[in-house]
């Protein structure tokens, strides 16, 4: 098969970090308070205006408390795991590769007793209405590396008498997250809006924040996890005073990738401009008879991290290991043509593609890629084939 003419104008799909917004450059940067502290004036008044411009464009509730803590989304996770659970038992819902950790860490870190998981393999979703929240429940919004989300969140209660603790990390600023349903909600700067990685977002509900208050772990937390002193909130931490320091070039950077946002016209803009790229991915998908998604039902696949499998009767014919060694074939001969980086499915999911398809990637870069992704298959296949 020939080379496509076209090339992508952007080559960056890759599911974490994410596609900068088009049209960045350093010079966005350049108001970064550089060599000042994050305790200054200027500091704590750029780490607040991030934490307002969160606020406004997700319409996070005014009584909700919003968050800048460490290590990226996992350490938001983490932080809600080791300071909130105990009170009451917990179901663990895990269908994808973080979920997996989220379990692995409640049950063989934490040593929860009342831990109940609730799994389901790539590709579908635990059965949510035997889901018991009578418990705190632990779920992910959007599987990540199985490309697989949530619909929507009717599935919980309202009057639920535990926790929900959602990692939202590939869906905040994608996808609706309503707010009345969640308890804690976590993600990192370095989706969605292609913010650099090191610090994670953590928002409280009220329930939340009473749960903190009255409720002691029976395990020691680290100074890095703790949210509360003396009993009480320490309320700085919700308003720019963070635990550790922060980078505030990466500050800067979240500011202009929340000030983008705005320009477009907020969250349901946003959103659009996903759910257009994964319109368009199934779109190509619907007429090349090689490709399928990993998520076969349309109602829970996602809009940012799409994960593709191989359907060539010749590739599923192959063994996992060979399957793996295919989809890599195709995923380096495009980053050698400088086509697209960091497409191949996550390291503990099924061989296959992963394309990020969030907003800050275009529609028309997309559509430049689908034709080298064939050319990258009917490469991959044809060396197949002279092996066999």
């Amino acid at each position: 098969m020939t080379k496509p003419a076209t090339r992508p104008n952007c080559a960056n799909f890759s599911s974490g970090p994410c596609a900068k917004r088009p049209g960045w450059t350093l010079e966005a940067l350049k108001s970064a308070a550089l060599g000042r502290s994050h305790r200054s004036k200027l500091g704590k008044a750029k780490l607040a205006d991030v934490i307002e411009r969160t606020r406004k464009v997700l319409a996070i509730p005014a009584d909700y408390r919003i968050g800048i803590v460490p290590a990226s989304d996992t350490g938001a996770v983490e932080m809600a795991m080791w300071s909130l659970l105990g009170a009451r038992g917990v179901d663990l819902l895990s269908w994808e590769s973080f979920g997996d950790g989220w379990v692995t860490d409640a049950v063989k870190q934490l040593k929860l007793k009342d831990a109940r998981t609730l799994k389901a393999g790539y590709g579908a979703l635990p059965d949510l209405k035997s889901v018991d929240f009578d418990n705190d429940v632990l779920f992910t919004w959007n599987g990540t590396t199985s490309g697989v989300r949530v619909p929507n969140g009717d599935w919980i209660p309202a009057d639920r008498k535990g926790l929900t603790i959602c990692d939202a990390t590939s869906a905040a600023f994608a996808m609706k997250l309503p707010w009345d349903k969640l308890d804690v909600t976590t993600w990192s700067w370095q989706k969605v809006l292609g913010g650099e990685g090191q610090h994670g977002m953590l928002v409280l509900s009220p329930r939340a924040a009473e749960r903190l208050t009255t409720y002691t772990p029976a395990w020691p937390l680290p100074k890095i996890f703790r949210l509360t002193q003396g009993g009480k909130l320490i309320e700085g931490v919700f308003k720019g005073e963070t635990i550790n320091t922060p980078s505030m070039l990466a500050v800067e950077d979240a500011i202009d990738g929340l000030a983008w946002a705005e320009s477009l016209g907020g969250l349901s803009a946003l959103i659009a401009r996903s759910e257009k790229n994964l319109a368009a991915i199934e779109a190509w998908a619907a007429r090349t008879p090689w490709v399928g998604f990993l998520a076969e039902d349309k109602a829970i696949r996602s809009c940012t991290s799409v994960c593709l499998v191989i359907k060539d009767p010749a590739v599923t014919a192959l063994d996992a290991e060979a399957k793996a060694a295919f989809s890599k074939k195709m995923v380096a001969a495009l980053e050698a043509e400088k086509v697209a980086y960091d497409i191949d499915a996550y390291r503990d999911a099924p061989p296959g593609l992963r394309i990020w398809a969030g907003a800050t990637v275009e529609t028309a870069d997309l559509e430049a890629l689908f034709p080298w992704l064939e050319w990258a298959f009917a490469e991959a296949k044809a060396s197949l084939a002279k092996a066999a």
